[in-house]
């Protein structure tokens, strides 16, 4: 029988959640990394054992971990993204007089076949790739340095580069997303990028219709309906079926279309799962009942799930990369909170169960199939 592991991220250090099959015993592991914030932890589709994990420290500055033996043990690999030593700075030195500074790695997305190919995405927005398992990091400069670059803005989490979405039909095509400049799309490995948000509307702009400046908050795609992408934005659930070169809303019956997280079953590309909170400014539950919504339909028409859900007194938000799906015939799906609970629904998202309730507030939520 398949297995699950779960890769959690949090304020306070990573967690390694495991079972069986069954998804109903879990072990736990942890924390690793104790007392320093790990944004993202992600394995590498082509070899199980290998993971990566971005930790950070506002003193420390930014470290890669990497583990090659599925989180048992981790070590920091040579990390040279040219960070000078100086604490809380990472210096890129890109060939100009003065260093490019980022903040802090967001997100981790490891190749589809290579497990020493990893793409980082960091605040000041910007693409990185090692080819060498993490012993050395180089920027992908022609993102940053495309003709859109000086119009783009930090959203209020900062101007982070967090998703990236690779093509498995398509090697040399790759989505990301920023916020607050919106979605972008390469289709030559990385020389080249577009803007990718037409449809998209933000009346928070000078320019609702701007080719950017969208605060997108994360993007979805499932591997074998690639041409297919979902977006929960700053306001607005979309849907695009030509890769982003047109978006049209989806929000349908949501009470609410003000969210972070978005994402897709793992056997069923037009089932999407969204979680709605209040608004920009008060991120939590509407009236304090935690719902996941379903749609079965690719948008649209959302059905609130909440068996085994608190629906009373829950003030919890769930950030961007808080949820993941496995690859079991029961597709489980897994959601993370700032509250430090960690959610599994082994049906899809029929019932919910709490695997832990008591961790640092949840970043992230990685999901991973064993034989």
């Amino acid at each position: 029988m398949s297995s699950v592991r779960l890769l959690v991220g949090t304020k306070k250090g990573a967690f390694v959640l495991t079972a069986d099959g069954t998804r109903k015993d879990w072990k736990i592991s942890g924390p690793h990394f104790a007392g320093w914030e790990l944004y993202h932890l992600k394995g590498s589709p082509a070899d199980p054992n290998r993971l990566y994990a971005s930790q950070s420290s506002s003193w420390f500055g930014q470290q890669i971990q990497r583990s090659d033996d599925g989180g048992l043990t981790w070590n920091p690999v040579d990390n040279k993204f040219a960070y000078d030593g100086t604490p809380g700075t990472h210096q890129w030195y890109d060939g100009t007089a003065h260093p490019w500074e980022f903040k802090r790695v967001w997100h981790l997305e490891p190749s589809l076949t290579d497990p020493d190919t990893c793409y980082a995405g960091v605040e000041d927005a910007a693409l990185f790739r090692t080819t060498d398992a993490g012993q050395s990091w180089h920027e992908l400069p022609g993102l940053r340095t495309s003709a859109t670059g000086p119009n783009w803005q930090p959203g209020a989490g900062g101007l982070c580069l967090h998703t990236i979405i690779l093509d498995k039909t398509n090697p040399e095509r790759m989505v990301i997303a920023i916020s607050a400049a919106g979605a972008f799309r390469t289709d030559d490995a990385a020389k080249t990028w577009r803007p990718i948000n037409k449809g998209l509307y933000s009346k928070y702009i000078p320019n609702p219709t701007a080719e950017v400046g969208h605060c997108v908050h994360h993007v979805a795609m499932h591997p074998d309906k690639p041409q297919t992408l979902f977006m929960q934005k700053h306001w607005d659930v979309m849907r695009s079926d030509n890769a982003g070169d047109q978006w049209t809303k989806i929000s349908g019956n949501l009470p609410t279309d003000f969210g972070f997280v978005i994402d897709i079953h793992a056997h069923q590309p037009e089932t999407v799962y969204v979680v709605p909170i209040k608004s920009d400014a008060e991120h939590f539950p509407l009236d304090g009942e935690l719902k996941v919504y379903r749609s079965k339909a690719g948008g649209n028409e959302w059905e609130p799930l909440t068996k085994g859900l608190p629906q009373k007194d829950c003030y919890v938000n769930v950030l961007r990369d808080a949820m993941s799906v496995d690859q079991l015939d029961d597709c489980g799906i897994y959601f993370g909170t700032t509250g430090g609970q960690v959610y599994c629904s082994p049906d899809g998202g029929d019932s919910w169960s709490a695997i832990t309730q008591n961790l640092p507030a949840v970043l992230s939520v990685e999901a991973q199939t064993l034989p």
